[in-house]
């Protein structure tokens, strides 16, 4: 699927490893929240041992579906195309979203390699913010990421992630768009599901 879930869905929470920040404002500190959970999981010597790596990940894609507003991202990501589709289209269209999405994050984090991520500042307007981080990796090269959110009630969740400046709702919409184009829906979700394969293959791999 081209560039599919590769760099920008690897690095859709960040590589969360070791943190560092400004002062953090209310919606910087629910982000990190998610963050220090996901390092006290990933780092959980219990969760490390032989055989508990199916409950290690478990454990902390939980994390991610509480900090993450799936549904929109797949909402956006597909575009015109989700009005088009039955709700039974659309919940299965989010499930795939959504899973491949944390299997590409899971394989980023247990590739973890001393990145920092410092928290910058955050912008509220309304129901909307933007928290705008950076990752410094392990060679000092800094990548910026924002992370753009939705007020869900008091609780604000990630609705989409701009690393280096490239939307990754707008990556994926350009990408879906075109395979939906040139081929079908049935052919994006035929390939959603071949890539879903490939990584529980690999996860048992590993």
């Amino acid at each position: 699927m081209g560039i599919l879930f590769c760099l920008t869905a690897s690095l859709i929470l960040a590589p969360f490893c070791a943190a560092g920040s400004a002062a953090a404002g209310v919606v910087t500190a629910q982000v990190k929240e998610t963050v220090d959970k996901v390092i006290s999981l990933s780092q959980d010597k219990n969760l490390k041992k032989p055989g508990k790596a199916a409950e290690r990940r478990a454990a902390i894609r939980k994390v991610i579906s509480q900090r993450f507003d799936f549904e929109e991202m797949a909402r956006r990501s597909l575009a015109v195309a989700w009005q088009q589709r039955t709700p039974q289209e659309r919940k299965e269209f989010v499930g795939l979203y959504t899973d491949l999405l944390e299997r590409s994050y899971m394989k980023r984090i247990e590739g973890y390699s001393n990145e920092k991520i410092v928290y910058l500042d955050e912008k509220i307007d309304g129901t909307y913010a933007v928290v705008r981080t950076k990752i410094i990796t392990d060679r000092n090269v800094e990548i910026p990421i924002d992370y753009r959110l939705l007020d869900r009630n008091g609780k604000w969740l990630v609705y989409d992630v701009v690393i280096e400046g490239v939307s990754l709702v707008n990556n994926y919409r350009t990408q879906f768009s075109k395979i939906i184009r040139t081929s079908s829906y049935q052919e994006l979700v035929k390939k959603m599901k071949n890539k879903q394969s490939e990584e529980l293959f690999d996860e048992k791999g590993r």
